[in-house]
């Protein structure tokens, strides 16, 4: 097997789980959703605590919860870089539903994903999202940026 054979392959199987892993979170299904993720996983979220360690399938549930319907996305800037047993995915994510109180997303955040190859199998081990904040003092969260 050649080396551009091997990218090529990792490559369609990276995507193809991350295809898989958004499905189950836009149907809200957490079980399925932390299958995509290592047992060692870390995630630094939009919300609070700084840092998630591992998987917690109840708090993603119940945060799945709090969403009426399915949860939307779309990704722009989406870019892989493949190495042998590690790869990081970075793009724009744009989230969209309503909540169950009647509130309406309509969010885009920046994510990177750092990824593991193990057993044979690509998985989430890293996670980071977030959004840029005023740099005038007020340290407002720049919730209305769009591509």
């Amino acid at each position: 097997m050649t080396y551009a054979k091997a990218h090529s392959t990792d490559e369609e199987a990276i995507v193809a789980m991350l295809m898989m892993r958004a499905t189950a979170i836009g149907e809200k299904n957490a079980k399925q959703a932390l299958s995509f993720d290592a047992a060692d996983s870390v995630e630094f979220s939009l919300a609070p605590p700084l840092a998630y360690y591992g998987k917690d399938e109840a708090g993603l549930q119940e945060w799945f919860d709090t969403w009426d319907g399915p949860i939307g996305g779309d990704v722009q800037d989406g870019k892989l870089t493949i190495g042998a047993n590690v790869a990081f995915w970075s793009g724009l994510v744009h989230m969209t539903g309503t909540k169950t109180d009647g509130a309406m997303v309509d969010l885009w955040f920046r994510q990177t994903l750092g990824l593991v190859k193990r057993e044979g199998r690509w998985l989430v081990a890293h996670q980071h999202a977030s959004v840029p904040f005023a740099m005038d003092g007020s340290g407002k969260a720049m919730l209305d940026l769009k591509p």
